[in-house]
């Protein structure tokens, strides 16, 4: 894959050509990932955790490759990274799912598959971290809850910078600066 090649994996529903894709392609970036709706989310978890890998593996593995996840694709990304040796490329991952959230004020509760597998490997530090990570999730996110991605992210030594007064959804403006910083380191 070219330079200008970056692999996204957008949240649940989400499409590799609109929200944050949008903002990759007017960038003049060639995107390239799993969109997670249709096919791609009537497969099995595990399914979707093989494909994710086995596509990083063929075309995104080398240090120059650039890996972008949001959300339920973040935590897809996590689970393919416990198939394959440290990703060799540089990741961004936003408002990452790590485990089950739930939010006392609506009543909601999730529970992703294999949810507590993250943090046990990190826990055994028998996870291959990528060292080329950063992490970025809201002061205010439910779902993404930032004191257990802080957590995890300390047990992985990558850094995570929670962004004050924000939800899953980080600000637009804050987006913009850390992709443009990131994709020109």
């Amino acid at each position: 894959m070219q330079d200008s090649a970056l692999y996204y994996l957008p949240g649940r529903g989400g499409r590799l050509g609109s929200g944050l894709g949008t903002a990759l392609i007017e960038r003049k970036l060639s995107v390239v990932g799993r969109e997670t709706v249709g096919a791609f989310a009537a497969l099995s978890f595990q399914e979707q955790v093989e494909h994710v890998a086995r596509d990083i593996q063929t075309h995104f593995w080398h240090e120059h490759a650039r890996i972008l996840a949001n959300s339920f694709g973040a935590y897809l990304f996590l689970h393919a990274q416990t198939l394959m040796p440290a990703y060799t490329g540089k990741v961004l991952l936003l408002s990452p799912i790590v485990g089950e959230f739930s939010n006392n004020e609506t009543g909601t509760h999730f529970v992703p598959p294999r949810a507590r597998k993250l943090k046990e490997l990190a826990l055994a530090k028998k996870y291959p971290t990528s060292m080329r990570c950063e992490i970025h999730v809201g002061e205010q996110d439910w779902q993404s809850n930032p004191e257990n991605v802080s957590e995890f992210g300390q047990l992985l030594g990558v850094p995570v910078t929670v962004v004050p007064q924000a939800g899953h959804m980080l600000p637009k403006d804050y987006v913009t600066t850390v992709l443009d910083r990131w994709l020109k380191a």
